[in-house]
């Protein structure tokens, strides 16, 4: 070791100390009480740094007989010998020994004496180091890779520089190439009822901001594929930059607008990133865009390894989709695995609501009536929040066993049977989660935007997120069925779960809603009857006046949280959410209650914000007006704090409030 003076503690602490005692013998003159004080203070003060100095060195002296101990003097020059730098350090982290290697790379030629080789691995740990990969570390411009050993009263630890392998790794990866589908979403209807040089100008302005993003931005190239489809290949760090900027050829396109109605035109892009090879990439772009197509579409969906997926843009109001070839096609289909099953089994969401509920009559009564198949609803009897309505259609067929529990169903389901799922698509959110990993055949019914969760390999997936409600694509299937298998009761348990989704025709609304309704209407719903499917108790009455009274506005959203719990907080929650939305100023409202350990969320919205955006990031979900998400093991304050956060970060996403 080197014969220099290392000052173990800080010379400033020696002269604060010496201060201190000079100070103290000044004020002797002027006050014995005072210099007795500050003599005290200056002599603990000597004290604490002395004992200190002491317990250092005994400490370094000690870990260098233990190296000593360890390395002979011919391994000692061994190790200065050694290319690779090498450091023994105490327990504390403090640099005790090292070779020539690591003074002269990791302290320029430096003294290291007295130095914690803390700064050298910064950010990581002995824990981290000491681990069989070791830790990865920078250190004045050069990359290392720590490997660290066990020594009798320290550590030994070896820096490995790789800082040319990890520059020529991170090349690679940031120039992988990376596969993108786009699809300009509503192209049909920007174009329709337009003359051939109004096509020609959107699809020309369309494809110009794609073609400039992809041009100086991505780096890459576009090629036009069919129906208004597009390829792009780019790479992974141009993608990274894309995501920093969060896509904004999204803005770019939406600038494109129909000079007659002046609706703007959008796109949706499926990114497959970080894949094995270009055919992978390519498979995953797909299946992104297929994401990203079913939860409305003007967003960008990135998938990477292991099926996971970021999204970006989402943020204006789905446009409502006229052809209903796809529905016929759907009842055709759905006709046939109904044939050719044993037994039909209908299931909605947990904590089922009208449209679950309504949606699942609406199937069971065509199966039933129009196709002359064994059929249940499965329904939890107890959890459900549209038991008036249970009752009344049970009431309406006293010979007919309509619902079962789901034990029942487990207890009767064979490998013929069909399981019909409406109003969700996620495995996380069915009312039996056991019957649906039981079920071998399974057809998906559902409006809400697509989620990573959603059930897969379904025979029919018929996801519709432009539709009103599950009710609204029902009562679409049961025309194109068999048309008179809807009664009274029926009909009226379809539109009211209309009603519910739409908040009684104001959002979500589109021409094939009014249809849908005017169906039911003429198969005998009576809208009285149905009113009084929405009636309350007034213990329900109360909670939600206590909930709206107790709101506070943040940002245009009404936030209101509820300090009691109650067995049926759930509706009281959902109706006060819709009672903040008519105060004048609130673009979106969120009800917090507790269930048990958990918080539970009810968010509505006018489609100015995004409430399924901002609830996905506690793992809920929904549409642009609706949407709900149950927070675990959190308390109210701490479940409130997460909220603003997530407000305050989405709602920085959009300029100028634009949703």
């Amino acid at each position: 070791m080197r014969k220099k003076k290392v000052w173990v503690v800080s010379p400033l602490f020696y002269l604060m100390a010496a201060a201190m005692g000079v100070m103290a013998f000044l004020s002797l003159p002027y006050n014995r009480v005072h210099f007795m004080i500050e003599m005290t203070a200056a002599v603990l003060s000597a004290a604490a740094v002395l004992v200190s100095d002491f317990l250092y060195r005994r400490n370094i002296y000690s870990t260098v007989r233990s190296v000593k101990k360890v390395l002979t003097a011919e391994e000692e020059r061994a190790f200065q010998e050694f290319a690779l730098p090498v450091a023994v350090v105490a327990a504390a982290g403090d640099i005790v020994w090292a070779n020539a290697a690591f003074v002269q790379s990791l302290c320029g030629g430096g003294a290291y004496q007295g130095e914690n080789v803390l700064k050298y691995i910064y950010p990581k740990t002995f824990r981290q180091v000491m681990s069989e990969k070791g830790a990865a570390v920078a250190h004045h411009g050069r990359e290392y890779t720590v490997y660290g050993a066990r020594a009798q009263e320290g550590y030994l630890l070896y820096f490995v520089d790789d800082t040319y392998f990890k520059a020529v790794n991170k090349e690679f990866r940031e120039k992988r190439s990376v596969v993108c589908m786009c699809a300009f979403d509503n192209r049909e209807e920007l174009i329709r009822d337009s003359a051939g040089d109004e096509e020609s100008r959107i699809t020309a302005g369309v494809e110009a901001a794609l073609r400039s993003w992809v041009a100086e931005e991505c780096g890459g190239f576009i090629r036009r594929l069919s129906n208004g489809r597009y390829l792009i290949l780019t790479d992974e760090a141009h993608i990274e930059e894309a995501k920093k900027k969060r896509f904004r050829v999204l803005d770019a396109v939406r600038e494109v607008k129909n000079t007659r109605n002046n609706m703007s035109a959008t796109v949706s892009i499926g990114v497959g990133r970080g894949a094995s090879d270009i055919a992978q990439s390519e498979r995953w772009a797909r299946q992104a865009l297929d994401m990203a197509l079913g939860r409305g579409g003007d967003q960008v969906a990135v998938r990477s390894e292991g099926d996971t997926y970021e999204f970006f843009g989402g943020l204006s109001k789905g446009v409502e989709k006229r052809d209903k070839v796809r529905t016929r096609v759907i009842a055709a289909t759905l006709t046939d695995h109904v044939k050719a099953s044993d037994r039909i089994y209908v299931m909605g969401h947990k904590n089922s609501d009208l449209d679950s509920v309504g949606s699942a009559v609406g199937m069971w009564a065509v199966i039933k009536k129009g196709l002359e198949k064994p059929v249940n609803i499965v329904l939890d009897r107890a959890r459900t929040l549209a038991g008036p309505m249970a009752d009344m259609v049970a009431d309406a067929y006293p010979e007919e066993e309509v619902f079962i529990s789901p034990l029942e169903a487990m207890q009767t389901i064979t490998d013929k049977s069909l399981l019909i799922v409406v109003d969700t698509h996620s495995v996380n959110f069915v009312e039996s989660h056991e019957l649906l990993q039981r079920a071998m055949r399974v057809v998906v019914i559902d409006h809400h935007r697509m989620m990573v969760s959603h059930i897969k390999n379904a025979l029919i997936f018929y996801h519709e997120p432009y539709a009103s409600s599950a009710s609204e694509m029902v009562t679409e299937l049961v025309q194109y069925i068999k048309s008179s298998a809807i009664d009274g009761v029926d009909a009226e348990a379809l539109l009211s779960g209309i009603m519910l989704d739409t908040k009684n025709f104001v959002l979500k609304t589109g021409v094939r809603t009014f249809e849908a309704s005017a169906y039911l209407r003429r198969r005998g719903a009576d809208t009285v009857a149905v009113k009084k499917l929405f009636s309350s108790t007034l213990d329900n009455y109360k909670q939600k006046a206590q909930l709206v009274s107790g709101a506070e506005i943040y940002k245009g959203c009404a936030i209101a949280t509820s300090t009691w719990e109650a067995a049926d907080l759930r509706v009281a929650a959902a109706q006060a959410a819709d009672e903040l939305l008519t105060i004048l100023g609130v673009r979106a409202s969120f009800v917090l209650y507790k269930v048990g350990a958990d918080v539970s969320v009810s968010a509505r919205s006018l489609g100015d914000v995004n409430v399924q955006l901002i609830l996905e990031e506690f793992g809920g979900g929904g549409h642009l007006t609706m949407a709900g998400c149950q927070m675990k093991n959190i308390n109210m304050p701490d479940a409130r704090r997460a909220l603003l956060r997530a407000l305050d970060q989405k709602l920085s996403e959009v300029s100028g409030g634009r949703e």
